[in-house]
């Protein structure tokens, strides 16, 4: 998932996601740099995460809905029931992954390790996209499945989730899928990345 550069103060404005983090990658240190062998300037392990919803730039987002709405919801309404509905997510308890597969994502741009996870994963995952559909409804939005595709904010390119962490660059442009052997992956529980910075409620 990825978004468009706009941002009303500019390209580093910090994007608003729903994650969880990764807490650790295989049984020891060695088996994440192992990676190494399958994906170019591979990331620290420190921040690595899984996105679960990607909601961009808050002020982008509000544009998108205000123009998708031709102006009948207004920024001043858009923006709170956004932030109100983000604070009230239900918290995702931590789990236990497993991938053996690096799969490019981007466009070629990046490496990933799709990752089983237990279905109770998916569920929250769907329910998120649930509660986004009623939020927009609500925001008086229509055809609301053609909004998150074509919103630049939330930068949806395809409507199927496919559980993943980004880890490097693929070697090559268009690399294949390459299977490797068995690794866990243990993640945390879910946040909102950058909620700090969300507006507080008046």
């Amino acid at each position: 998932m990825t978004a468009g550069q706009r941002g009303k103060f500019g390209p580093q404005v910090p994007r608003i996601t729903v994650e969880v983090p990764v807490l650790g990658v295989g049984a020891c240190p060695d088996d994440y740099e192992g990676l190494g062998r399958f994906v170019d300037a591979l990331r620290r392990p420190r921040g690595l995460h899984m996105t679960l919803l990607h909601l961009g730039i808050l002020d982008d987002l509000v544009g998108d809905i205000v123009a998708w709405t031709k102006g009948n919801t207004g920024a001043d309404e858009a923006t709170p029931e956004i932030v109100s509905w983000l604070r009230e997510l239900l918290v995702l308890e931590g789990f236990l992954g497993m991938s053996n597969r690096v799969i490019t994502l981007g466009n070629g741009r990046v490496s990933g390790l799709e990752v089983d996870v237990p279905q109770g994963v998916h569920d929250y995952q769907g329910l998120l996209v649930q509660g986004l559909h009623v939020l927009l409804d609500q925001l008086g939005l229509d055809n609301i499945d053609d909004f998150i595709l074509s919103s630049p904010a939330l930068g949806y390119r395809s409507p199927r989730w496919v559980p993943h962490i980004a880890v490097g660059q693929p070697k090559t442009r268009h690399q294949p899928p390459i299977e490797i052997a068995p690794i866990p992956v243990a993640f945390g529980e879910s946040r909102i990345r950058n909620g700090v910075l969300l507006p507080m409620p008046m």
